[in-house]
């Protein structure tokens, strides 16, 4: 437990292998309902794992995923945790005009409303694709009736990131329209470090992941985010062929040290949901002293 005692927001983004940005060329969207589905389990056993470290926590939920799998919704939210939205289909905002984003965001928090009975106030984008090319979905998803995005990442990368984002919570346009939390990242000597989750939490050993989050937390006085995926505790979902070396890399790394590895980190911190640590401390001006995972009715 850090010394500060600060509580940071633990999340999931709940898709399946098949839905990743890295394998668009690989896996056809037409094939999907075909593949072998394994989100289900996989949550189950987070869900599990979350209970026997007394962790509430934040699932941003595909409405695909949502369609097929409306008991495991529920499940979420009876079990304390917070539901909110990421996207119908992971199609990356880059690739939607404001159109079609404005109807999948509105289709899918209708969707995830009508199936838990709460409202859905968060918003992640698929692949953090939100950055300095799009910041008008942020617009749209405060006339949506989103209270909050987590869906920049202040690093550069190949496939997402806005390396000149501010790196802790802020409103876009210095209104309180939308609250924009990145994930959480460490600077030393001016360079942005990505500790956040993900590939990078399998990349490194753990105990750089335990010393950066720490640092964050002691020195910048701030919570943190963590996030990571279903599939990335399966390492015996099917493997791809015809991907590139990178790509097999980033998605299979270390998939068999990732339950390991969450088991430290849940007793390492303190976690609770992205509404209870971020809505609550950046409207009040305050750390919220335990997460509730209470979620309002819709």
């Amino acid at each position: 437990m850090n010394a500060l005692n600060i509580i940071n927001a633990m999340t999931v983004d709940v898709e399946d292998y098949f839905h990743v940005s890295a394998f668009e060329g690989t896996i056809s969207r037409d094939d999907w309902s075909t593949l072998a589905c394994r989100v289900e389990g996989n949550t189950h056993r987070i869900l599990d794992l979350f209970d026997e470290n007394n962790t509430t926590a934040t699932f941003f939920v595909l409405g695909w995923v949502a369609e097929r799998y409306p008991t495991l919704v529920r499940s979420i939210v009876e079990r304390g945790h917070e539901l909110a939205s990421h996207g119908f289909s992971h199609v990356r905002v880059t690739m939607q005009t404001p159109d079609k984003f404005r109807n999948d965001i509105t289709r899918t928090k209708q969707l995830l409303e009508d199936l838990a009975g709460v409202r859905v106030v968060g918003y992640r984008a698929p692949s953090y694709s939100i950055g300095t090319s799009n910041l008008w979905a942020l617009d749209e998803l405060s006339q949506a009736g989103y209270e909050y995005s987590s869906s920049i990442y202040p690093i550069k990368h190949d496939i997402y990131g806005m390396p000149d984002a501010p790196r802790h919570a802020f409103y876009p346009n210095g209104s309180r329209g939308i609250l924009e939390v990145p994930i959480t990242t460490l600077e030393i000597a001016g360079r942005r470090l990505p500790c956040g989750g993900g590939g990078f939490f399998r990349l490194y050993p753990y105990r750089f992941s335990k010393w950066a989050f720490s640092r964050v937390n002691i020195n910048e006085r701030v919570p943190g985010i963590f996030y990571f995926h279903p599939w990335e505790i399966d390492p015996d979902q099917p493997r791809q062929t015809g991907i590139s070396l990178k790509t097999r890399c980033r998605h299979y790394l270390h998939l068999d040290r990732m339950v390991s590895r969450l088991q430290h980190l849940l007793k390492d911190f303190q976690w609770s949901t992205m509404a209870d640590v971020f809505l609550y401390r950046v409207n009040n001006g305050e750390g919220k002293s335990a997460g509730t995972g209470a979620q309002h009715a819709a």
